[in-house]
């Protein structure tokens, strides 16, 4: 599998952050930016991770990598947890 392939789909997630934050702005709905970002960020890095994994990268960065999407899932959970009121 060529890695380029994930270059694509790298970008379509980063548009699709923008054209959700944009909407929230316009329309004052979806979902939050702190959320998504999170969530994005989470897919994105394991995405990173899989690209330096197939183009050979060294083992620290595709490590650095999966450590950066384990923390943004981890403020993923968080803004997603429900709180007793």
């Amino acid at each position: 599998m060529d890695p380029r392939f994930l270059d694509l789909a790298l970008t379509v997630i980063a548009l699709e952050g923008i054209v959700l934050i944009a909407w929230r702005r316009i329309k004052g709905q979806g979902p939050k930016p702190g959320a998504l970002i999170a969530n994005l960020a989470a897919g994105a890095l394991l995405l990173v991770a899989a690209r330096e994994g197939l183009a050979g990268a060294s083992a620290l960065w595709t490590g650095a990598a999966l450590a950066g999407a384990l923390v943004a899932h981890g403020f993923d959970i968080a803004a997603r947890w429900e709180r007793k009121t």
